[in-house]
């Protein structure tokens, strides 16, 4: 991951991610986005649909723009290497939602946290 792309990803970016439904066919969400190390870090349900799709098939792109210049484009492909769950995720999801919403997440509803190793672009 680059100084740039890392900026960016800490940053408030309009981030969508892709992964492979059943089928074979594309499905792409609008996701909060940050970093966990190395890794790209996004939230979700643990039994939402882009979790289903990456617990059964770990790859996927990742497109996304800073707020301030939405004609930089930034694109990712990677695979998830890892979930979090528990406290090991909330400490991720009130990072990443600090910087979204400037608070923590609600509690309202369980969370879990992908961390996508991203791939060397050439």
């Amino acid at each position: 991951m680059t100084p740039d792309v890392r900026t960016v990803l800490d940053g408030t970016p309009i981030a969508h991610l892709a992964t492979v439904l059943p089928d074979g066919a594309p499905h792409s969400v609008p996701v909060w986005i940050g970093t966990h190390g190395d890794h790209v870090a996004i939230l979700t349900g643990p039994s939402s649909r882009k979790a289903r799709n990456l617990r059964r098939d770990p790859r996927t792109a990742i497109s996304l723009t800073p707020p301030d210049n939405p004609y930089q484009p930034v694109v990712l492909r990677g695979r998830v290497v890892r979930w979090l769950t528990g406290d090991e995720a909330w400490e991720v999801v009130d990072r990443i939602a600090e910087k979204y919403i400037g608070g923590p997440y609600s509690r309202d509803e369980e969370r879990v946290v992908a961390l996508i190793e991203p791939n060397a672009q050439p």
